[in-house]
């Protein structure tokens, strides 16, 4: 598909559209106590967001990943929006993107169960055209999750935007354009590392790249 063609702005959720990370970290330390284990530490937890679920476990407790998942899975569904918030501005640049002619879609790591109904609790769905989990494939870096959203949105893609590196290695791995915000996980030597084309405290530039479509 050639890029004149190509509609489709890609979006990370946690950490990039949704200031989400106290929610998703209070779940992943709850799991500890739940068990009578000992817990890492907040900033520890934050270090790995962005990775599956079941990775981060096995960083600090290998021999209970799956115990663990089981209490993070029965918890955050029940708890996911006490502080989770859109951060500013990216309600009306998602608005700004659609009216243009644009094709949004979320490409995370959470699983599409899951991810969805984030989505709609955060008021964000009626300006999204499609919200892609990763579930049987492989999970960021690889391409996969966003090849798969794109798939769904039926166009070419044109940028991944971001706040870990993974999201920005993905997006290169895609072929797209990638933005970073410094708003979530990954610190700004981090994000820098990775060598996104744009590297913002917050969206609105990315405004300036995309103008209306004919």
């Amino acid at each position: 598909m050639s890029a004149s063609s190509s509609r489709g702005i890609l979006f990370d959720l946690d950490g990039t559209l949704v200031d989400s990370l106290p929610d998703i970290i209070d779940s992943f330390l709850h799991a500890f106590g739940h068990l009578g284990l000992p817990a890492p530490t907040y900033e520890q937890v934050r270090a790995l967001i962005g990775h599956p679920l079941d990775w981060m476990y096995s960083q600090f407790a290998p021999d209970h990943v799956p115990a663990l998942c089981v209490a993070y899975r029965e918890h955050y569904p029940l708890h996911f929006h006490r502080r989770s918030r859109p951060y500013p501005g990216v309600v009306e640049v998602l608005r700004v993107l659609r009216e243009r002619g644009y094709l949004l879609a979320v490409a995370t790591t959470k699983r599409p169960d899951m991810a969805r109904k984030f989505v709609d609790a955060m008021g964000l769905g009626p300006l999204l055209h499609h919200v892609q989990g990763t579930e049987g494939f492989a999970h960021k870096p690889a391409p996969d999750v966003i090849h798969h959203a794109l798939a769904a949105l039926g166009t070419g893609g044109l940028w991944m935007v971001g706040d870990t590196a993974l999201d920005l290695r993905a997006g290169q791995a895609a072929g797209l354009r990638t933005y970073a915000v410094t708003w979530g996980t990954h610190p700004v030597e981090v994000l820098a590392s990775a060598s996104p084309d744009e590297l913002q405290p917050d969206l609105q530039r990315l405004l300036t790249h995309l103008p209306p479509l004919a």
